[in-house]
């Protein structure tokens, strides 16, 4: 089955909604947390160019996730489809714990998140974190660890280690960026292959490109299960109890780890413009569309799949 245990457990709840995703939700427009990611800025439009054949608008506010769970819990925001856990598991927490948020499970399987570095790095023998600031592996990488965005929950995790001098990192550069920042001066290493030591994750466009290895992990910086992750769908809870039809769909939107790659590639690192790489994506995935799409309709009560594909 696709679902996990977790996404089971959601869909189950949800049945009496389901069976009633007939009804006219009260929503109107979706409004998405959109952190800049590649990877949910193009999951973000592809279900915007679902939503409007059902008769339905969206916004998009590119927050922190931070933030974003914040804003889940006040309602000024509906959805975010980037729920990583365990890398989110502070801001989680709090928004669960009160009761603001509803969980649907993972929307893309195989996530996985932690140091990183080029693959011949890795095939030098820097195969574990711990082997980072070993006097000769510290020289070559000149002492610098580039991740993203300062504030995050993931970039309290290396400040957390820099501060308690795990792995000995207290005295190395952390060099903190934009997602497009930190990955320029990673290609700018691996293009001279020079020895460079990065936040990576996956689903990404950055593991084929670079021959990205994310390295051993013991003390579970990145999380326990070797930074091993899930991507969930979550949603303010006023905003799940109002719009049964809604909620069907997302609950239904999976996708898998190579799928994401691949269209974070076209859009992250191709270049191509975003409302096409979605499109195409749709159009090249009928069988996932009619998954996404079994028993949703239109906000009219129309059939979905045929209002969708009608719009392909």
């Amino acid at each position: 089955m696709r679902r996990t245990t977790t996404r089971l457990m959601a869909a189950l709840a949800l049945l009496p909604l389901a069976a009633h995703a007939h009804a006219t939700d009260e929503a109107t427009q979706v409004s998405f947390v959109a952190p800049p990611w590649p990877g949910v800025t193009v999951k973000t439009e592809i279900m915007a160019q679902i939503l409007a054949p059902l008769g339905y608008t969206n916004e998009r506010q590119e927050l922190s996730s931070t933030v974003g769970y914040k804003t889940l819990q006040t309602g000024d925001s509906d959805v975010f489809l980037a729920g990583w856990l365990p890398a989110q598991q502070t801001s989680y927490d709090a928004a669960m714990d009160d009761g603001s948020i509803v969980d649907l499970g993972n929307n893309v399987t195989g996530a996985r998140m932690g140091f990183a570095v080029p693959g011949y790095v890795y095939d030098a023998g820097v195969t574990s974190a711990e082997q980072l600031d070993d006097p000769e592996n510290r020289e070559r990488f000149e002492g610098r660890y580039y991740s993203i965005e300062s504030g995050s929950t993931v970039s309290d995790f290396i400040n957390d280690a820099k501060r308690n001098d795990t792995y000995g990192l207290g005295d190395w550069e952390l060099l903190e960026s934009s997602t497009p920042g930190m990955l320029s001066a990673v290609r700018s290493a691996y293009d001279e292959k020079r020895w460079v030591a990065f936040y990576g994750w996956t689903p990404h466009w950055m593991v084929p490109e670079f021959d990205m290895h994310i390295l051993d992990d013991p003390e579970g910086i990145y999380g326990e299960n070797q930074g091993r992750s899930d991507v969930r769908t979550i949603v303010a809870k006023p905003f799940s109890e109002a719009n049964p039809n809604l909620m069907r769909l997302l609950d239904q939107f999976v996708l898998t780890a190579d799928q994401q790659s691949d269209f974070i590639r076209e859009y992250g690192l191709e270049e191509r413009e975003l409302e096409t790489v979605a499109h195409v994506w749709l159009q090249n995935h009928p069988d996932e569309l009619a998954e996404f799409l079994d028993g949703v309709t239109t906000r009219d009560g129309k059939p979905g799949l045929a209002a969708v594909k009608a719009s392909l």
